[in-house]
C-alpha cells in the first residue's frame, strides 16, 4: 500500500458511510475481510473468562500457575509463527487465499480447544488459533487496503482495528451468556468457529487483491475489480497510478534484498526510525496492556470479587472502554499530534498503575485474618495452617499464598475473619451453602473497588493514545524502500513483547505480588516518557518524503508541543 496505512478523519468516515448507497460493493468487501479482525479480537478476549473455567475444570491448571501462562501464550507463539510465515502465503497465494488459510486454522483450533479432554490438547488448539490469529492480523488490514478506494481507504483499515476491539468487547458478552451453561469454557472457545466459517464462505464471493493480481500480471482482472470499485470517472486514474506503483515496488524489493542488515543498521534515518518505530511497540507490551486484555477478569479477582461471573461482568466495562477509546483515537490521532498523544497517554498510564499499585499493596496488608474458630467448623482445614507455628497471625494472604491447595471462606461480613481451608470441590461447595464467599484468587477487601476504579483509568488513558499511535508511527517513519524490511522487524518485536509479558505476569504476581507487579508496569511506563521525549519525532503532517529528511537530521526538541517546519515549508 502507497505510504503506509492511511489515517482516517471524520470527512472521510462520512464518506466511508456515504458508501453504503453509493457503492455497497466495497463496504460488503471490508466488512468481509475484517472479520479477521474480529476473531483477532475475539480469541484475545475470550481466553481471559474461559480461564476461569478452565481452572475449576481441570485443577492441574488451578493449581499451576505456568500451566495458565501456557494455555495463554501458546497462541501468542503460533502468532509469532502465523505473521511470519503469512507474508510468504500472501505473496505466493494472494490475500484471499491468505485470509481463507487463516480462517480454516482458526476453526481447526476452535473445535479442538472445544473438544479439548487434557489441557496439553488445548495448548495444541491454542497454537492453530495462534498461527490463524498471526496470518490474519497481517492478512486483513493488507487486503482491505489493497482493495477499497484511496480517499477511504484509512477509513476502511480503522474498521478493522476497531473489530479487534469490537471482538473483544464481544467475547466478554458470550462468555458472560455461557456462564450458567453446561461446557461452560467449552462453548466460550468453540463459538469463534461460526465466523471463521462465514468468513470463509463470503471470501468465496469476494474477488483477490488488484494490487496482487496486477503484480501477478492479471492485468484484467485487476482491472475489472478496479471497475467496481471506482467510479468510472476514476478507473483509468488508478489503474495508471496502480501501474506505476507496482513497478516502483518491484525495483524497491530488489535493491532492498541486496541491503543486509548491518548495512541497514548503518543507515543513520533507518537506525533511528526503527529505534522510534519498534521501540514504541514494545513499550506498548511492556506497559502491561496485554496483561489486562488476556487476565482482565483474574486481575479482578485478585482485587476480591470472588465470582466468576462477577468478575466477567466487571471485566465487560474494560473491553466496552478499550473499544471507546479505539474511536476517540481517530479524532485525537491527526488533532493532537503523535507524540504529545503518547506522553499524555504514558502520563495517565502511570498514575492509573500507581493507583494500581496502591489499592492492591492495601488490599493485600489488611486482608481478613485466618480465625481458628472459623476453621474448626470445617472438617478439611488447610494442612498448612495446622502445621503453621504462629496461625494466630495468619490472614487470608497468608493462606493463598502458603499453598495452591488453600482457600479462604469469608464470613457473613466478608472484612471479618474467615477460615483456611483446602481448597476443591467440595469445600467450596460447603462454604457456598453456608452463603459464604469461596477465594483462591485476591482476598475480600474495602480497596478493590479503587483497583477496579485504577483498571479502568489504565484503558481510558492508554486506549487512545498508546494503543494506537505505535502502529501510526510505524506506518509513517520508515523510508520507502525499507518498509517492508523494517516492517517486519517492528511486527516481530512487538510479538516476541507480548509473549514474554503474557508469559511471566501470573509468575510475577506469585513471586512479588500483584501490587509490586504492576508497580513495575508503572516503572517501565516512566522510562517510556523519556523515550519518547528523546527518541520519537513528531510525524503529524509531515510529508511521507520528507521524514526520512527529518531523521537524517534529528536532534533533540525539548519543545516537542510547537510544530518543526521540514525544509520544504521554511521555504
Amino acid at each position: 500500500m502507497e505510504g503506509g496505512v492511511p489515517e482516517a478523519d471524520i470527512s472521510a468516515f462520512r464518506e466511508c458511510l456515504s458508501l453504503s448507497w453509493k457503492n455497497p460493493y466495497v463496504l460488503r468487501l471490508a466488512f468481509s475481510a475484517g472479520i479477521g479482525g474480529l476473531l483477532f479480537g475475539y480469541d484475545t478476549g475470550v481466553i481471559s473468562g474461559a480461564l476461569l473455567y478452565i481452572r475449576d475444570e481441570f485443577k492441574a491448571v488451578d493449581r499451576k500457575t505456568w500451566l495458565q501462562e501456557a494455555i495463554v501464550s501458546t497462541a501468542i507463539a503460533g502468532a509469532i509463527i502465523g505473521a511470519s510465515v503469512g507474508g510468504w502465503i500472501n505473496d505466493r497465494f494472494g490475500r484471499k487465499k491468505g485470509i481463507v488459510v487463516a480462517d480454516a486454522l482458526f476453526f481447526i483450533g476452535s473445535v479442538i480447544m472445544a473438544a479439548a479432554s487434557s489441557p496439553v490438547v488445548l495448548i495444541v488448539g491454542r497454537v492453530f488459533v495462534g498461527i490463524g490469529v498471526g496470518m490474519a492480523s497481517m492478512t486483513s488490514p493488507l487486503y482491505i487496503s489493497e482493495a477499497s478506494p484511496t480517499r477511504v481507504r484509512g477509513a476502511l483499515v480503522s474498521l478493522n482495528s476497531f473489530l479487534v476491539t469490537g471482538g473483544q468487547f464481544l467475547s466478554y458478552l458470550i462468555n458472560l451468556a455461557f456462564t450458567k451453561t453446561l461446557g461452560t469454557w467449552r462453548w466460550m472457545l468453540g463459538v469463534a468457529a461460526v465466523p471463521a466459517l462465514i468468513q470463509v464462505l463470503l471470501m468465496f464471493t469476494l474477488p483477490e487483491s488488484p494490487r496482487w493480481l496486477y503484480r501477478k500480471g492479471r492485468e484484467e482482472e485487476a482491472q475489472a475489480i478496479l471497475k467496481k470499485i471506482y467510479p468510472s470517472e476514476e478507473v483509468e486514474g488508478e489503474i495508471q497510478a496502480l501501474k506505476e506503483s507496482i513497478d516502483m515496488e518491484i525495483k524497491e524489493t530488489k535493491s532492498t534484498e541486496k541491503v543486509g542488515m548491518i548495512k541497514l543498521l548503518r543507515t543513520k534515518a533507518v537506525r533511528r526510525g526503527l529505534y522510534a518505530g519498534t521501540g514504541l511497540l514494545i513499550f506498548q507490551q511492556f506497559v502491561g496492556i496485554n496483561t489486562v486484555m488476556y487476565y482482565s477478569p483474574t486481575i479482578v479477582q485478585l482485587a476480591g470479587f470472588a465470582s466468576n461471573r462477577t468478575a466477567l461482568l466487571l471485566s465487560l466495562i474494560t473491553s466496552g472502554l478499550n473499544a471507546f477509546g479505539s474511536i476517540l483515537s481517530i479524532y485525537f490521532i491527526d488533532k493532537t499530534g503523535r507524540k504529545k498523544l503518547a506522553l499524555i497517554s504514558l502520563c495517565g498510564v502511570v498514575f492509573s498503575l500507581a493507583m494500581l499499585t496502591v489499592a492492591f499493596r492495601e488490599s493485600e496488608m489488611h486482608s481478613p485474618m485466618v480465625s481458628s474458630i472459623e476453621t474448626s467448623q470445617f472438617n478439611n482445614t488447610c494442612p498448612d495452617y495446622n502445621a503453621a507455628v504462629n496461625p494466630g497471625k495468619w490472614s487470608c494472604m497468608t493462606c493463598l499464598k502458603a499453598s495452591p491447595s488453600c482457600g479462604f471462606c469469608a464470613a457473613d461480613d466478608k472484612l471479618l475473619p474467615g477460615a483456611c481451608l483446602i481448597s476443591n470441590d467440595v469445600t467450596k461447595k460447603l462454604c457456598g451453602s453456608d452463603h459464604r464467599a469461596w477465594y483462591t484468587r485476591g482476598c475480600p477487601s474495602k480497596y478493590g473497588w479503587a483497583a477496579l476504579i485504577g483498571l479502568a483509568l489504565y484503558i481510558i488513558f492508554f486506549s487512545p493514545g498508546m494503543g494506537t499511535v505505535p502502529w501510526v508511527v510505524n506506518s509513517e517513519i520508515y523510508p520507502l524502500r525499507y518498509r517492508g524490511v523494517c516492517g517486519g522487524i517492528a511486527s516481530t518485536a512487538v510479538w516476541i513483547s507480548n509473549l514474554i509479558v503474557s508469559e511471566s505476569f501470573l509468575s510475577l504476581t506469585e513471586a512479588i505480588g500483584t501490587a509490586w507487579t504492576f508497580m513495575l508496569f508503572g516503572i517501565v511506563a516512566i522510562v517510556a516518557i523519556f523515550f519518547v521525549i528523546v527518541y520519537v519525532p513528531e510525524t503529524k503532517g509531515v510529508p511521507m518524503e520528507e521524514v526520512e529528511k527529518m531523521l537524517e537530521q534529528r536532534s533533540l526538541q525539548f519543545k516537542f508541543w510547537q510544530k518543526r517546519y521540514s525544509d520544504s515549508e521554511k521555504q
